[in-house]
């Protein structure tokens, strides 16, 4: 496609700005990361003496690196306008996000929008794919403890034995309260066409704009954080003194819909150099109390179908309206627009290059007194 010289000063403006954003988002990482790292060894000793008091600081400063990155996005005018449910009302309570997935923006879109929502991302897990260990931000997810998953019919038994286990051994001990999961076990463009072969071969409904979700990490997640109820209550005995002894265990499953206008979603590289025009993505929750869930493997797996089928149909009027269908027996659908405070974004920041600068000298120092 032929570039006008009408367009050349604005498709030239737009390079420089996509270049000095990648090298600030550099920097950025470079400070920020190596000075999570140096903060976490420097802490060992409280997680000892006091873990409870260590995740919560380690948590603290998660957030603020994933407020960073949201803060990308904001500066690009990439915003967030959210429907259906308030889920600030369930942000101090145990809940899993389930979550369709399009592209690696997704993930990005996510920290954004929860970053006002109390402390939900400093106790939050991400199920993500292993291939994001590998990435600048996979130290820090590793020692938050996120779980990386393998992909593929080879390792799927063995992965949900490590997810079963990562959350025996990390989940109530780091203090977690949300889950984040991807049922749909990849991206809709590479996963649309094998979903829609075995819709067709099971007799399932055939998806366009999302795909038919696996069940195994959301079974295993549910198995191994809810506490067994009976009418709402923790099962057997004194239920009131239960309650208070004993925690809640997960409480609330979040449909969570992202949509992107005329579908077209945003990828990690748009987010980072921002060469895409300011777009506003639209996400929608419902909250579904878990007593409402089957957690048998034949009811959840049709519970979780039909969360799809309404994903499905909430995008479907989504793309044809560029709205969201309003909630049952209501007139219109309200929606909400997430907010970032430039405020704290600079002082996130500031904090952040700040502190590269101390762990520099600080390194440099006891580098000079040992050579």
């Amino acid at each position: 496609m032929a570039v006008t010289l009408e367009e050349a000063p604005w498709l030239g403006w737009i390079l420089v700005k996509a270049l000095m954003r990648f090298a600030f988002m550099v920097a950025n990482n470079l400070v920020a990361i190596s000075s999570y790292i140096c903060y976490v060894i420097i802490l060992q000793p409280l997680r000892l003496l006091d873990s409870k008091r260590f995740w919560y600081i380690e948590g603290i400063m998660y957030k603020w690196l994933l407020g960073m990155v949201a803060s990308w996005g904001w500066y690009a005018g990439y915003t967030v306008m959210e429907w259906g449910d308030d889920i600030k009302a369930v942000s101090q309570d145990e809940a899993v996000m389930l979550v369709n997935h399009q592209a690696t923006g997704d993930v990005c879109t996510l920290m954004m929008c929860l970053q006002d929502k109390g402390l939900v991302v400093a106790q939050m897990m991400w199920l993500m794919d292993h291939i994001f260990k590998y990435t600048n931000f996979g130290i820090v997810s590793l020692i938050h403890g996120d779980f990386f998953i393998r992909q593929g019919k080879s390792h799927r038994d063995q992965q949900l034995l490590l997810l079963k286990k990562h959350l025996e051994n990390n989940y109530r001990s780091r203090d977690r309260k949300w889950i984040v999961l991807f049922p749909e076990g990849g991206f809709l463009r590479k996963r649309r066409e094998t979903s829609q072969a075995f819709a067709k071969k099971n007799n399932l409904p055939f998806l366009t704009h999302v795909t038919l979700p696996r069940i195994g990490a959301t079974n295993v997640i549910l198995n191994a954080l809810v506490a067994r109820q009976e009418n709402g209550r923790p099962a057997g005995g004194d239920a009131d003194a239960k309650e208070l002894e004993s925690p809640k265990g997960l409480q609330w499953i979040i449909d969570t819909t992202i949509a992107y206008p005329k579908a077209e979603p945003i990828d990690i590289q748009t987010w980072i150099l921002g060469y895409r025009r300011p777009t506003v993505t639209h996400v929608h929750y419902r909250i579904f109390p878990i007593k409402d869930v089957p957690l048998e493997t034949d009811g959840l797996s049709d519970w979780l179908y039909q969360r799809f089928i309404e994903k499905e149909e909430l995008l479907s009027h989504f793309y044809e309206t560029g709205a969201f269908p309003p909630p049952k027996g209501r007139q219109e659908a309200a929606s909400r627009e997430m907010t970032l405070s430039n405020m704290w974004i600079f002082l996130i920041q500031s904090f952040a290059f700040l502190s590269g600068y101390m762990w520099y000298n600080v390194i440099q120092y006891f580098y000079h007194c040992l050579f």
